[in-house]
């Protein structure tokens, strides 16, 4: 089973990530779970969203999960929520951040010993989409991360999972902002 923890803010499209990432990879023939894990959360509160993929029927629906990846899309949190809970040995961490990695293991130095990428989700958001929703920045270096999927396969899918309640040019920002995030995860 892989499974996929989301660290973000309410409104930050984390909910919206996880579901849409559900969609994509349940049309490959694989079974997956996203759900969210927030009280009465306001805009801006802290939140979690998770994915579960597997060949076979997933039985669990509990919260509690041993992520392989942990996606933190508030560069903040990654300060004040506790990200590493249940982490595996070989957990991958992809990190929005402004800063550099040398920068970032300075102000957080538990970070040097675990696997970290980075990549400025919400520059890329605020750039394409004009708006600071980083999820689908996130998915883009989630797929260039994890070669979950070849990109290209990946926004299309995702691209019928947009077009029920998109325009096209919110849907062509938002290909823009995955694919930004593809190159420039590091």
């Amino acid at each position: 089973m892989f499974q996929i923890r989301w660290h973000a803010r309410a409104g930050q499209g984390a909910i919206t990530g996880a579901k849409g990432l559900a969609d994509v990879i349940s049309k490959t023939g694989k079974e997956v779970q996203a759900f969210a894990s927030y009280g009465s959360a306001k805009r801006g509160a802290a939140m979690m969203a998770y994915n579960r993929v597997d060949d076979e029927p997933i039985l669990n629906h509990e919260r509690f999960m041993q992520p392989d990846y942990v996606l933190v899309i508030d560069p903040g949190l990654v300060f004040i929520e506790n990200i590493f809970a249940n982490e595996k040995e070989d957990t991958t961490y992809i990190i929005t951040s402004y800063l550099n990695k040398e920068e970032l293991f300075e102000k957080k130095p538990e970070l040097k010993t675990r696997k970290v990428f980075l990549v400025d989700c919400l520059k890329i958001s605020m750039e394409t989409l004009k708006r600071p929703i980083p999820n689908t920045p996130m998915l883009g270096a989630l797929m260039k991360v994890s070669g979950m999927l070849e990109i290209e396969a990946f926004k299309e899918a995702f691209k019928k999972v947009l077009g029920k309640k998109l325009t096209q040019e919110v849907i062509d920002a938002n290909m823009l902002a995955i694919q930004r995030a593809y190159e420039e995860v590091q």
